[in-house]
């Protein structure tokens, strides 16, 4: 099985407390092996209050955070009993697992944040093997040659009839392999 993102809804103006318990669980139950990240989808606003400029964060999603986890029984059991959960979104009730998000619905809420969907910083490395998921060259496997954080830019060397030819992409638009 392999890790995905779930929406977990929580009591809303819970979602950083629901985040720290769900840490706190995930780390005292040994199960950092299935439940990896929890997040609070949040964006920056600038709010002019009495002709000052604050930036403010405010939550994309009020009761709601983001879970990547591999969904087996026990962590599926974990996440909905954690304190301020409430449950899944995407699951039909009646015992049924949730669906995951999908890979574009991840990218979109993850890049409004300035993250990744991909643990770049963790799991990528340059001459790693990627699968290429953007056309025209969608399918066809590459070694990493440079990493952009800054830009969420990748630089892939594929195979095309024979030559090596380096392609640039986001991050959304790779797999690892």
């Amino acid at each position: 099985m392999e890790k995905e993102w779930y929406v977990v809804n929580t009591y809303s103006g819970h979602e950083n407390k629901v985040k720290e318990k769900l840490e706190m669980r995930a780390n005292t139950m040994g199960m950092e092996d299935y439940i990896y990240r929890v997040v609070v989808p949040e964006q920056n606003e600038i709010e002019i209050k009495d002709g000052v400029q604050k930036e403010k964060k405010t939550k994309m999603f009020p009761g709601y955070i983001l879970v990547e986890m591999v969904m087996t029984d026990e962590a599926w059991f974990i996440v909905r009993n954690t304190p301020g959960v409430t449950g899944f979104i995407g699951s039909s009730g009646k015992g049924a697992k949730p669906f995951p998000l999908t890979k574009a619905e991840v990218d979109k809420i993850l890049g409004s944040m300035g993250m990744s969907r991909l643990d770049i910083g963790n799991n990528l490395k340059v001459g790693d093997s990627v699968k290429v998921l953007k056309e025209p060259f969608a399918n066809m496997f590459g070694k990493v040659k440079s990493i952009n954080m800054e830009k969420q830019l990748i630089e892939v060397t594929i195979d095309l009839f024979g030559q090596e030819t380096t392609v640039e992409l986001e991050f959304s638009d790779i797999e690892m392999v």
